[in-house]
């Protein structure tokens, strides 16, 4: 049964006093003081159960979230490394900062071989090293003042990953950040914060990776905000293998400034129930994107993507690329909106949303949409939904093909797009590996 509005805040009203009295004297009055308006507009807001006349969660229910009493953590579970091994996503010796449950764990990250022109350090670390970038940019860019989840994250903030890379700075090596949900009795919520600032004409890539341990139901509610520098370059990389009793929602904001570049792939493999808002805004002149997403979704599984590019400037460019393959009776939602600002003229923006359907009791919602207010702009988009292709079938199956290689073949050209896209050969191949295997479990089911 789903909780009453009041009954649900009042829970983490509870949790929020009792996080802060553990914290107490540990921040900076301004930092306080935005745990405090986060708390007060959550309360405000609640969780956004209500759907009818709310556009944006239209085709997605929370109340499942809604039904759970989720506790925050207050410490890390004990977690043997070796019970890491397989989610820890990509190469071992790469530099990392590991989370467990929200909670820091210096003892699993690996920070060792980090060029000392990039930093990386737990957000509370971040605050008192670096305060003049932490109070500019925290919560600057993801606004909580009409989103539940993202008021709720804000009310919490605490342990978190920074990352500060320096001007002219080039991060050869990807840095991985890794939230990690373990084993426990008690259902828990995690609120991961990522706060990633890149300096002037600086190349990087960073990995943010989730997935969790437990058969017993979680919720991680991250909100990640990144500023990209003047003619920077940011390879971008979100990857979610959660367990199938997991809810899953992240908020992403993203301001690129000055002939600043971000390629961004989203990986979702995972959760009972992930929401995804991707927000890009192109903050000067010449700034351009390029924006993949791969999901995967069986049995009774729900992915929800909301993608918006706000071209807010002119001579800005932007290419969107997303594909689903949907099995059992699970569902996905796709939105993306490109917006173009009046006097942003010579905007060059695509997207294209594709899902394919090994079942006939999937379902693929897609909705692309514009919002263009100036002329002298070149925009387009695309949406396809439908199963496989009977003739390519056929015309394997007449070359000696079996029908499930048939079909593994052809599925898996559908995402080759996609995870070519990942410029980093070895993260590249292990999320191939990843894809493959839920390939072939579900056509051998």
């Amino acid at each position: 049964m789903t909780q009453s509005p009041s009954k649900q805040i009042d829970h983490y009203v509870k949790s929020y006093n009792s996080f802060l009295s553990e914290i107490s004297g540990n921040s900076p009055t301004w930092l306080g003081d935005l745990r405090a308006n986060g708390m007060k507009h959550f309360q405000n807001l609640g969780l956004p159960i209500e759907r009818r006349g709310n556009e944006e969660w239209k085709y997605t229910d929370v109340r499942p979230i809604s039904r759970i009493d989720f506790d925050t953590p207050a410490d890390i579970s004990s977690v043997d490394a070796n019970a890491l091994t397989n989610i820890t996503f990509g190469d071992s010796n790469w530099p990392c900062l590991i989370f467990l449950d929200g909670i820091y764990s210096e003892k699993l990250s690996n920070l060792s071989g980090l060029p000392s022109e990039i930093v990386a350090l737990n957000l509370p670390e971040a605050v008192n090293k670096y305060p003049d970038i932490t109070r500019e940019h925290l919560s600057q860019h993801a606004p909580y003042h009409d989103n539940g989840f993202a008021a709720l994250n804000t009310a919490f903030i605490n342990d978190g990953a920074f990352v500060y890379v320096k001007e002219e700075a080039s991060l050869n090596e990807p840095l991985r950040l890794l939230f990690i949900s373990t084993s426990r009795v008690q259902e828990s919520i995690s609120n991961p914060r990522i706060l990633i600032v890149t300096g002037n004409n600086s190349q990087a890539t960073i990995i943010e990776g989730y997935a969790g341990i437990s058969d017993t139901p979680y919720l991680s509610n991250s909100v990640t905000e990144i500023v990209v520098g003047q003619g920077s370059n940011l390879k971008y990389y979100k990857t979610q293998i959660q367990d199938n009793n997991a809810f899953h929602i992240t908020n992403t904001h993203v301001l690129l400034q000055r002939d600043s570049y971000m390629s961004s792939v989203n990986i979702d493999l995972g959760g009972r129930l992930v929401r995804n808002n991707l927000n890009v805004i192109t903050g000067d002149e010449n700034a351009s994107c390029k924006l993949n997403g791969l999901y995967m979704v069986t049995g009774s599984q729900h992915v929800d993507n909301q993608v918006i590019i706000d071209h807010a400037k002119p001579y800005t460019t932007s290419r969107e690329l997303y594909k689903g393959i949907l099995d059992g009776k699970s569902r996905s939602v796709f939105h993306g909106s490109i917006i173009v600002r009046e006097g942003a003229e010579k905007v060059n923006a695509h997207q294209v949303d594709k899902n394919l359907l090994l079942s006939d009791e999937a379902e693929a919602d897609t909705k692309p949409a514009f919002w263009i207010y100036c002329d002298d702009v070149k925009c387009g988009h695309g949406a396809a939904c439908g199963q496989m292709d009977d003739t390519a079938l056929f015309y394997l199956r007449s070359r000696g093909i079996d029908e499930q290689s048939a079909k593994r073949m052809l599925t898996q050209a559908f995402v080759n797009e996609i995870i070519e896209g990942i410029e980093n050969e070895s993260y590249r191949l292990h999320i191939s590996e990843l894809v493959q295997g839920m390939l072939q479990d579900w056509l051998t089911a």
